[in-house]
């Protein structure tokens, strides 16, 4: 199947404050020291033209509650002041990177409004600027255009939401974000992980951008052959990128395939339109089914449509864990804020019986190669869900429907709303244009740094990595830091490269959060293994229980996981006492004895002794009782 994708790259820039004001940059980790509400609506563009994605968010009726702390948050935050200039330090970074991916930058930037209306921005918009357009890169032998580099503002931080209320912390709104915007012209799930690689080097070989979990996502525009474009919003590992495109490409092939069978059954968009939703609480008034008894017991009501044709189809699978009435039940819940639906592909089930479904079909007069969709629920919201429903089914008469949608960790997607209209967009009155001088122009470029193919063959050649390793390090966050450790230790490169890529990625699968850890923590971690006091052996163990003790340092680690190297006068004690046990081998083998009698004692004392440091007593000592013979 043809497929065209395109990616929006996000990555926070470390710069020494925020976009619009001078509040650090930093997210909090205590309690918030006050918080304030607010209710948003949608507004008319220039146009007078209301974004529909917006206006559904206000539809839904919720309010906010912002959490603030005075070091991360001002007034700009909380929208009490207006903004300040521009911040200079993330256009130049902006300027760096949009050089690296040979674009051209724009002769004046100017700020432009694009409407939020989730509540992660106080304003009801969020603040982007265009840096340069025009760009590329070269990945693998094919170009791949880059259309907009942008900078913007990052949003408020989503805490947690409670029945109407939903709750975000102030920290991260207004930290600088670099956008980056590639043509559809990727053409499967791996080009797009590697097209994201590669450009994921070129940010971080600026050495000025942030890491850690939430520093980078990426939303992904796919659409298929005889499809329709749909965004997938907020990615935020890397390794993801891959099974989320195998997964949506094969989620809209299936739906292609549904519409198809829907053509052929004859099923026509008047067949759907016309269909009324029934009240049919009457046919549950002693049912087993709990869902359906407690909501008719609060007052609520049993209501049913019939999607004409559409028999069968709804229990099809379109991605793993996701079938097609998967999409009419987060429909329904999203408009109607209902729990969820019922349908007669799934039924007899969840205690609604035979019996009854026999006569809800007669009641709803549904035939044959028909499904009844029923909610439960307060009369409004199960008729606002039953209309839901009835929209999402004349989508699938045309197959795939424009939508955003969000990442499930398992690289499958949900729905979360219509794709945004051009009427989103509109200028921003209180922040002057900023001018891109030559001498800035010139400032970047004289500050370029290396091309990341230039750092791979440096890994290399410096400290003897393998290309797999380098390349693993250099589609880590952790480059800086792993020359900043080598600068300072004296342990082997490949150790350190290993710990930092696949020692920590291989926590974060345990589901560690391995972002917690300090630059400073890292670098005692290697030279706690240099001056001695524990082994390599021990560090994966070291690194988890600091991950999980917050502000502890290795010190407090080595203490609580009972880690305490063997002096040397007790390590040479027991490699004597070896030798007297394997004295017959030692006699007959002398030196070359070494390797079984290395193995003898570290199955006994590994992630107790230094490896070199043991091997060094039993030669010495070997040699001292054979007088070197058998060498």
């Amino acid at each position: 199947m043809k497929v065209k994708i395109g990616l929006e790259l996000h990555q926070q820039l470390a710069t020494n404050h925020k976009l619009f004001c001078s509040c650090q940059t930093f997210l909090s980790v205590t309690e918030p020291e006050y918080r304030f509400t607010r209710r948003l609506r949608p507004s008319q563009s220039e146009l007078g033209e209301v974004d529909p994605a917006a206006l559904i968010e206000f539809k839904k009726g919720r309010y906010i509650v912002y959490e603030v702390d005075d070091l991360s948050s001002c007034l700009v935050e909380m929208d009490e002041e207006p903004p300040h200039h521009l911040n200079e330090e993330a256009v130049e970074i902006a300027l760096t990177v949009a050089l690296m991916l040979n674009a051209s930058p724009v002769d004046e930037v100017h700020v432009m409004r694009k409407i939020v209306i989730d509540g992660s921005n106080t304003a009801g918009f969020q603040r982007t600027a265009l840096i340069a357009t025009g760009g590329y890169v070269d990945v693998e032998s094919k170009r791949i255009p880059i259309q907009t580099i942008c900078i913007e503002e990052d949003a408020a931080r989503l805490i947690k939401q409670e029945g109407e209320a939903i709750y975000y912390r102030l920290d991260r709104l207004g930290i600088p974000l670099i956008e980056i915007a590639t043509a559809p012209v990727i053409e499967s799930p791996k080009e797009a992980l590697t097209v994201a690689y590669f450009i994921g080097r070129i940010l971080r070989a600026t050495n000025r951008v942030r890491r850690g979990l939430g520093s980078i996502r990426q939303d992904i525009n796919i659409s298929t052959e005889g499809g329709g474009l749909v965004e997938i919003k907020g990615v935020q590992k890397l390794d993801l990128i891959e099974k989320v495109v195998e997964y949506e490409i094969m989620r809209q092939k299936n739906l292609l395939a549904i519409r198809d069978e829907l053509n052929a059954r004859g099923c026509k968009s008047t067949d759907i339109m016309n269909e009324p939703i029934v009240d049919i609480t009457e046919v549950f008034r002693n049912t087993s089914s709990r869902i359906i008894r407690n909501a008719v017991k609060s007052g609520g009501k049993v209501l049913g449509v019939v999607l004409r044709k559409f028999a069968g189809l709804l229990a099809r699978e379109l991605e793993p864990n996701l079938r097609f009435g998967g999409e009419f039940a987060t429909r329904a819940s999203f408009w109607g804020g209902v729990g969820g639906i019922f349908h007669t592909d799934e039924l007899p089930g969840y205690g609604i019986t035979a019996e009854e479904v026999v006569k809800v079909r007669s009641l709803t007069g549904a035939g044959e190669l028909d499904a009844v969709v029923l909610v439960a629920d307060e009369y409004s919201k199960a008729e606002a869900a039953l209309k839901a429903v009835l929209e999402r089914a004349l989508e699938a008469l045309k197959g795939v429907p424009e939508e955003t949608r969000g990442p499930n960790p398992d690289g499958t997607t949900r729905y979360m709303r219509p794709r945004p209209g051009a009427a989103r967009m509109y200028p921003e009155t209180d922040i002057p244009p900023l001018r891109i001088s030559e001498g800035l122009l010139l400032k970047a470029k004289r500050n370029l740094p290396e091309h990341p193919s230039v750092v791979l063959n440096g890994l290399i050649e410096t400290y003897g990595l393998n290309r797999k390793l380098a390349e693993q390090l250099m589609d880590s966050e952790y480059l800086g830091i792993f020359k900043l450790i080598m600068s300072e230790v004296k342990v082997p490169a490949r150790f350190v490269a290993v710990t930092l890529t696949e020692t920590l990625k291989s926590l974060e699968r345990e589901g560690i959060d391995v972002s917690i850890l300090a630059d400073s923590t890292l670098i005692d971690v290697f030279k706690y293994v240099d001056k001695g006091f524990m082994v390599k052996e021990n560090v994966p163990d070291v690194l988890k229980w600091l991950c999980l003790n917050v502000n502890m340092g290795v010190e407090d680690a080595l203490k609580a996981l009972n880690i305490r190297l063997i002096p040397r006068e007790e390590l040479e004690k027991i490699v004597d006492d070896a030798l007297t046990v394997k004295c017959d081998l030692v006699d007959k083998m002398g030196v070359k004895a070494l390797d079984s009698i290395m193995g003898f004692l570290m199955g006994k004392l590994r992630g107790r002794v230094n490896p070199q440091l043991l091997m060094e007593i039993i030669r010495r000592k070997i040699v001292e009782r054979t007088g070197g013979g058998r060498s």
